[in-house]
């Protein structure tokens, strides 16, 4: 079973409002990025911080669980492990995927779910046009450093521990973005009405 694990606890505090809540296109941003992986794993954890409600009012009618991070001002990291500690035991890899990247290409988790059945390794990572980024792919061999996590750098030390488990997926597009401030929402925002003119 692969699992995407959506995080969706962050505070929020370059753009200075609740980011997942804003709407694009009529729809939640949060709601876009778990729209977007959903049919593509067989299970789905958002993770929230104690103020769930609105987040869980954004995702109402889709199959996904929920999974709370108590102290999401402790970074990332803390969110990471939250979410991998509700993982169900049938579980044999995990994609983190961020909440406010809404707009994935569609092959990109394809691809990485491929290439981890191919190669066997422990993480895969996509890589577009030379620069690594998200959703990385986490085999159950490494959940328990996941669950170890804490702090803001996510899971990129576990990505860097050993060089050797991480298979990279090329891509030929350019990375998807994510929101992190009110310019970043107005230029997405622009760039899906375009999109649909």
């Amino acid at each position: 079973m692969i699992a995407a694990v959506v995080l969706a606890a962050g505070l929020s505090r370059r753009m200075g409002r609740r980011k997942l809540l804003e709407p694009i296109a009529g729809k939640p941003l949060v709601r876009w990025s778990v729209e977007g992986v959903q049919a593509l794993v067989d299970d789905v954890v958002v993770v929230t911080g104690p103020d769930e409600s609105a987040v869980r009012d954004a995702l109402a009618g889709l199959r996904v669980r929920f999974a709370i991070n108590p102290r999401p001002e402790d970074g990332q990291g803390t969110s990471i492990a939250t979410g991998v500690g509700v993982l169900a035991p049938e579980t044999e890899a995990a994609l983190v995927v961020l909440g406010d990247q809404p707009w994935l290409p569609a092959d990109v988790v394809p691809a990485l779910v491929t290439r981890y059945r191919h190669s066997g390794a422990a993480i895969v990572a996509p890589v577009y046009r030379g620069a690594q980024g998200n959703p990385v792919l986490f085999a159950a061999s490494v959940f328990g450093e996941l669950a170890a996590l804490g702090g803001d750098a996510g899971a990129r030390q576990v990505v860097q521990r050993d060089p050797a488990r991480v298979a990279r997926v090329e891509l030929d597009v350019d990375m998807p973005d994510d929101v992190d401030t009110p310019d970043d929402l107005e230029r997405l925002t622009a760039a899906r009405a375009r999109r649909v003119e």
